[in-house]
Formats: structure tokens, sequence, C-alpha cells
């Protein structure tokens, strides 16, 4: 059975949790992503995921595993 996928971008709990709760503002600047395109990819509006923008974002974080910024879940189903 096909269960519908979305993408959740980690970014805000691991920048709480590992990072003493660094700002968007500073991971901006650290990452060289305009803030305008870092809000809703950490928010998880966004319906497109630029990879060069996670790629700086884990240089910036000094993150190796893509696991730690993002991860696939099933949409669920509240038809039933």
């Amino acid at each position: 059975m096909y269960r519908e996928k979305k993408i959740v971008v980690n970014i805000k709990p691991l920048l709480k949790e590992k990072y003493n709760g660094m700002k968007l503002r500073e991971l901006s600047r650290l990452a060289d992503v305009q803030i305008s395109a870092l809000s809703p990819l950490v928010n998880n509006k966004k319906k497109r995921i630029d990879v060069g923008h996670l790629k700086r974002i884990a240089e910036a974080l000094d993150i190796t595993d893509m696991n730690e910024l993002i991860k696939i879940e099933n949409i669920e189903d509240d038809t039933n």
C-alpha cells in the first residue's frame, strides 16, 4: 500500500538542543543562507528544499549525517 510521505526538517529542535538555542539569524550568517529562505525551511513550510542550503547548514553546524537535519515521515490519513 502506498503511503504519502513528507520531509521534516529538524533544524529548530537541533538548534535548541545541541547548539545552545542558536538563533536563526546566527545560523543564517554562519551558513550564508538568507533568513527569508531559512525561516520557511526551519518551520517546515517549504514545498521544495534547496540541497545547497542543506549542505551549507550542515557545514555551518559541523553535521556529517544528514539524518540529523531531515527525516521522512508518513502523512497521517485523517479520513477514518
